[in-house]
């Protein structure tokens, strides 16, 4: 929403300003958490891509590359776990971040996410965080409104 301050200035006021933050949160941190996760070691790089071996080199030093720019520690495992229940605790009791339905942000977070499934990165985090229960919810939320036939009119 758009209003005007005590000093006449035009500003941009939101109404859900948790729901944004965690968008951006995820936009600008997590996300950034992915690569070198599913990248960690050559390894890991090759099982996550064996279709393009070639690229596995050049996608483990982009991890690398990516660990310098956000900082993050040697174990980039730990980055993740702490960024995951960071997110877990923000929801709180709630059962998504827009409370009863998931929001913006929990389908940011779940995207985010849901690009390491079926890969260690995505089993380490699901065994070392508390995130799965959130998880399985949002597998859940986007199953019932993806599949034509659970919104089919009962009348």
């Amino acid at each position: 929403m758009k209003a005007v301050n005590e000093k006449g200035k035009e500003v941009t006021e939101f109404n859900n300003k948790e729901e944004i933050k965690w968008h951006k949160w995820a936009d600008d941190w997590l996300v950034h958490l992915i690569s070198p996760n599913v990248y960690r070691s050559t390894g890991e790089a090759l099982a996550s891509f064996d279709y393009v071996v070639r690229e596995a080199a050049a996608m483990s030093v982009i991890s690398k590359i990516l660990k310098s720019i956000h900082n993050l520690q040697d174990d980039v495992r730990q980055d993740l776990y702490k960024a995951v229940n960071e997110w877990v605790a923000a929801i709180g009791k709630k059962l998504f971040m827009g409370g009863d339905q998931p929001n913006l942000a929990d389908l940011a977070v779940y995207g985010v996410l849901r690009v390491m499934e079926g890969l260690e990165a995505w089993n380490d985090m699901m065994e070392n965080t508390k995130v799965k229960s959130w998880y399985r919810r949002m597998e859940k939320a986007m199953k019932t409104t993806t599949d034509p036939a659970q919104n089919i009119d009962q009348r």
